[in-house]
């Protein structure tokens, strides 16, 4: 049976959410497999709006089997209180969920080191949440991180953190001068999270792969987007883990021989929140139609997403290094009522045409949009489940997409609910 990696192809905030959740219908297991609270999908069933935060999406289904991934950095208050909001708006997770043994845990002193670094970076600040995720990050790969099985065994996990205590307080206190931590008070308080997290804690790599091995239908789930890949998007200004479909395999334990398909998220413009560059912003009253009509606002810290035309730019270097097998296109009703469309398909930089994504970030901060236009449409697209029904405009603006990135369009998102959805192909058959 397929095996599915729903990735984002921009900055994030695709709309992934929504369209896990729909896929999720004919899943057994859905899992997360990278970045940390930061990260945010929101779900709207019957009008009632879901934002999860670290728990996939697959959650709001009964019965689905939910794991979060060794890839995901865990902040166990975060999870905690996120499970017991579910809970409490009637959403099972007892049975349901469960957390790899190997994911890294957000420490507090995390949060302050990414506090202080963004502070001392002024206005070559990257735009992070604030939450811990990088120094998290940094310490899996420096080999000094804290797991979530070492919550299991205290004497474990107090000796970890004694010895990281030790050069972090150094560091808050001789170079960002900033309150120092006690081993003491994290350990009882982090204790406490072992308490409320120990039955959800297990070998998640063993669960996917049993599943795959019985022919069920697992949905990989990721945050963030290709652009903010910690390898491949805009370096420095990206999250720091591997947003792209490889992710998967790495953050779950699981082979590339076992995915199936890939299927691309791209919202119908552009956004992105937090700092870097983008060729393709809209800084006059047009971004903020796009933004006040697509309801453009962080679901998880509310800023106010930057908003721009279609790239197909950086939609051909996402398309590339995740091997989509197709697309699902969102928010295709917030460009409705416009009387041109423009699409971004190469840019400018002294003199030079670039039709490929530039790695140089000093290149592709100066570079140059070049559009072509094309006519929009008057007609609401709003819910929409018929793909002939869409104005005839709309449906060559879909295929312009199709023809540059040589990938099918397969799921065409017409509004925040469920249900609001075109579906030209079962990935789950």
């Amino acid at each position: 049976m397929p095996n599915v990696v729903v990735v984002g192809l921009q900055w994030g905030d695709e709309g992934k959410g929504k369209i896990v959740d729909v896929l999720s219908e004919k899943a057994d297991v859905v899992a997360r497999f990278q970045g940390g609270h930061n990260a945010g999908h929101t779900v709207v069933i019957n009008s009632e709006k879901f934002v999860l935060h670290l728990i996939p999406s697959g959650i709001l289904y009964k019965g689905k089997t939910c794991l979060i991934g060794n890839g995901v950095v865990v902040e166990p208050s975060a999870l905690i209180e996120e499970m017991d909001g579910l809970e409490q708006r009637g959403v099972p997770i007892r049975g349901n969920l469960f957390l790899s043994k190997n994911a890294h845990i957000i420490m507090p002193y995390h949060m302050a080191l990414d506090r202080e670094n963004e502070k001392l970076r002024g206005t070559k600040s990257i735009g992070t949440t604030g939450r811990g995720i990088g120094p998290a990050y940094c310490d899996k790969t420096g080999r000094s991180g804290i797991r979530v099985a070492d919550l299991l065994q205290p004497a474990v996990f107090k000796e970890k953190l004694t010895a990281n205590l030790f050069h972090i307080n150094f560091l808050l206190e001789h170079l960002y001068k900033a309150p120092v931590f006690t081993v003491e008070d994290i350990f009882h308080e982090y204790m406490g999270y072992a308490e409320k997290l120990s039955e959800y804690i297990a070998d998640t790599d063993i669960i996917v792969n049993n599943v795959i091995a019985e022919k069920g239908n697992v949905l990989f789930e990721g945050a963030q987007g290709t652009l903010l890949d910690v390898d491949h998007g805009t370096y420095p200004y990206v999250t720091s883990s591997n947003a792209i479909a490889g992710g998967a395999c790495t953050g779950l334990g699981v082979g590339p021989t076992k995915i199936s398909k890939v299927l691309g998220i791209v919202k119908a413009y552009t956004t992105r929140v937090g700092s870097g560059p983008f060729p393709t912003e809209l800084t006059d009253s047009l971004g903020d139609r796009l933004r006040e009509k697509g309801g453009e606002y962080g679901a998880t810290t509310g800023r106010p997403r930057r908003c721009g035309w279609l790239d197909m730019v950086i939609l051909k270097h996402s398309a590339r290094i995740n091997g989509l097998t197709g697309i699902a296109i969102t928010k295709l009703d917030i460009l409705d009522g416009m009387d041109v469309i423009k699409i971004c398909t190469a840019y400018k930089h002294q003199g030079k045409l670039y039709e490929e994504f530039p790695k140089e970030i000093n290149i592709f901060s100066e570079c140059e949009p070049v559009y072509i236009e094309m006519p929009g449409w008057h007609a609401s697209t709003q819910g929409i489940t018929d793909y002939n029904a869409l104005p005839k405009t709309a449906k060559a603006y879909i295929k312009k997409i199709e023809k540059i990135l040589k990938v099918k369009v397969q799921l065409i998102s017409t509004g925040q609910r469920r249900d609001e959805l075109i579906m030209l192909k079962e990935l789950f058959t």
